[in-house]
């Protein structure tokens, strides 16, 4: 018994013992990385921090200023059904008519119609007038940048109306009667100014805003000859006869109407052979 105490006694001393020891080395284990880390830490905590980054500029974004417009041809076969739907089309989109007109020949009859739609709505115009049925006979599209035009008349119209405030300060202070009237004509001169480039500007403005087709819708006859009507033979005659006795009159009432003119010419010719007979006497 004693002896089985003694030995049970032993193992957990050794058990004890190397508990101690696997503690011991995961501590010290744990200050191996505490020392570690601790020096990038503190590195990291004492260096500078890096540099701010630059600011970024900020470019204002110019919208361009274009102006788009064409000119498009179609033959179809049901003239009227046709147009009532470009009708329907442009109400649609928000556009209109500038100018419409029917033409009746005798190879065809066609609609000429100046179209103005916003130009957001140009291509989708286009596309629907491609694709409503008919043939297209020519297309010529084209679009043109003003961008610089309107930087340049807005630069104008700002100065100007600097130049505008300048000088009514300059008529509040003028004293005498001619700097006064030297002043407003100057004033009077730059208000015109203001008001055509003002409307320069709005000119451009609606080609950009709203985009120009000329569409041409023609539907093809099928020709056929119809001779001149004439009258028969004996009312042409009487016409002519008629004609002409009126042409006979009106030719002696032409020469009775400048009878002054003959009796100048009769005195030149009466001089002139007085003149010559004269002349052989003297020889």
């Amino acid at each position: 018994m004693k002896h089985t105490i003694s030995i049970l006694i032993i193992a957990f001393l050794i058990s004890s013992c190397h508990q101690n020891q696997s503690d011991k080395a995961y501590i010290s284990d744990d200050m191996m990385m505490e020392e570690e880390v601790i020096p990038i830490t503190r590195q990291e905590l004492n260096s500078p921090p890096p540099p701010p980054l630059p600011p970024t500029e900020t470019k204002e974004v110019i919208k361009k200023k274009i102006i788009k417009d064409g000119r498009i041809g179609i033959e179809v076969q049901e003239l009227e059904r046709t147009k009532t739907q470009v009708d329907s089309l442009i109400f649609n989109l928000g556009g209109y008519y500038a100018n419409e007109r029917l033409n009746n020949t005798d190879w065809k009859i066609s609609y000429s119609l100046k179209i103005r739609v916003p130009s957001d709505n140009f291509e989708k115009l286009i596309a629907k007038i491609e694709t409503g049925g008919g043939e297209i006979k020519y297309k010529e599209i084209e679009a043109r940048d003003v961008t610089d035009q309107f930087i340049d008349l807005e630069t104008r119209l700002a100065n100007k109306k600097n130049y505008l405030k300048k000088y009514n300060d300059l008529l509040k202070q003028a004293k005498s009667v001619k700097d006064i009237l030297e002043i407003e004509e100057k004033i009077r001169g730059i208000e015109e100014e203001i008001e055509s480039t003002t409307g320069r500007l709005k000119y451009l403005s609606d080609l950009v805003d709203f985009s120009t087709l000329d569409l041409e819708i023609s539907k093809p006859k099928d020709f056929k000859y119809q001779p001149e009507k004439r009258d028969i033979f004996t009312k042409r005659l009487k016409h002519a006869i008629s004609k002409g006795w009126f042409g006979f009159v009106d030719f002696i009432v032409f020469v009775i109407k400048i009878w002054p003119f003959w009796i100048i010419v009769g005195l030149i010719i009466y001089g002139m052979k007085k003149y010559r007979k004269r002349k052989k006497e003297n020889r």
